[in-house]
């Protein structure tokens, strides 16, 4: 059965960080081995190392799945949502009280089928090193839970600090082209009005479609592609025969995610700084592609270019408030919103055109959180 499919019931982007904390359990597992074959010798009681390998790392593992991967298991159970999918404390201690017990008679009786011997039989030949054992477990269990939970928290946290500074960064790339659009239709009422209507039209689709992914931070690719439609269209009907625009859009590629608002700036900026200074206007396309596990999104325009103080402005780190540089505000925000939400996972590519242009290529991971 392909791992796709064995996995489906996780979310795509928790099985990476539940192998990683897997990993840590395990490695910890060692020592605790180690601790436990020491303990033993020097009780002068024959025990092989292997034996104390197997119960660490069958009891350790055990409870890893009864109190990490149950979160997901049982995410409707516990109401659980993303991104991180831990409970509120009370519900998190309650799958510790149960979890861990289980976890370790479970990893026990593994040990004991390996060794062929009950480990329950110490509760009447020493039963104080029985206590021991069981509270040690708990109590280093118990504490790896605590640690991920709040190592989660504190992602969490520093996620919801992330997402207000990206929205407030976002906020400033709205007023100018709502500004404009409605400073043309105001001039176009008066003695165009087929083209003030159309215009009225794109703009309410527009704004529909901008107020619906503001909320979410993710969105289906069809919709970031239908908003670009309706913004070009708007700088369409401005701009007359000097715009021309195509969008490729694979329908496969239709419901992948990508952040909210990733094309437009990039869109807007190939308008503003390569097509407008022309006096023959351009064309722009937008392309959307897979290669392999990676998602490309290309913004082509054959306008002026881009000059190489431009292009290394979109380098700059932006901070929410500092005055933005003309030409490579926007494509610095894009740059920023990826390494923020992809890290080295996604990338954004910036060429000049040998025959006049700018090609801006994003490479996102390829996930598709919508299906099913």
């Amino acid at each position: 059965m392909p791992l796709n499919h064995l996995f489906a019931w996780l979310p795509v982007d928790q099985r990476k960080p539940l192998l990683h904390r897997l990993l840590i359990v395990w490695a910890v597992s060692l020592p605790i081995a180690l601790a436990t074959w020491i303990g033993h010798k020097s009780d002068g009681l024959p025990h092989r190392f292997e034996v104390s390998l197997v119960y660490a790392y069958a009891i350790s593992t055990f409870i890893w799945l009864f109190t990490d991967v149950s979160r997901f298991v049982f995410k409707h159970l516990l109401r659980v949502q993303g991104p991180f999918y831990w409970p509120p404390a009370l519900r998190v201690s309650l799958m510790l009280v149960m979890g861990i017990p289980l976890g370790y008679v479970l990893g026990t009786l593994v040990g004991d089928a390996y060794t062929g011997w009950s480990t329950w039989d110490l509760w009447r030949l020493n039963t104080n090193r029985l206590a021991g054992m069981v509270v040690s477990s708990v109590a280093i269990s118990a504490a790896f839970v605590a640690f991920f939970y709040q190592r989660s928290k504190a992602e969490s946290l520093a996620s919801q600090v992330t997402q207000a500074q990206l929205m407030l960064l976002q906020s400033q790339l709205e007023p100018h082209m709502l500004f404009n659009t409605l400073a043309h239709l105001r001039a176009l009422i008066g003695h165009d009005t087929e083209r003030a209507l159309a215009m009225l039209d794109h703009l309410n689709d527009y704004l529909r479609t901008t107020l619906h992914a503001s909320r979410q931070p993710l969105h289906p690719l069809a919709d970031e592609f239908s908003r670009l439609a309706d913004y070009l269209s708007l700088m369409a009907i401005r701009m007359g025969p000097r715009l021309v625009f195509e969008l490729d859009l694979p329908p496969a590629l239709a419901a992948t995610p990508v952040p909210s608002f990733i094309l437009q700036p990039l869109v807007e900026n190939a308008i503003r700084h390569g097509l407008e200074p022309v006096v023959t206007g351009g064309r722009i396309e937008v392309q959307a592609r897979a290669e392999g596990q990676q998602l490309l999104l290309t913004v082509f325009d054959n306008g002026c270019g881009i000059s190489e103080l431009a292009l290394a402005e979109s380098t700059r780190s932006l901070m929410p408030g500092h005055e933005r540089p003309t030409a490579s505000w926007g494509m610095a925000h894009v740059r920023q919103r990826l390494h923020t939400l992809y890290g080295k996972h996604a990338d954004m590519h910036i060429s000049p055109v040998a025959t006049g242009g700018t090609c801006v290529v994003l490479t996102l991971p390829l996930t598709n959180l919508f299906e099913g």
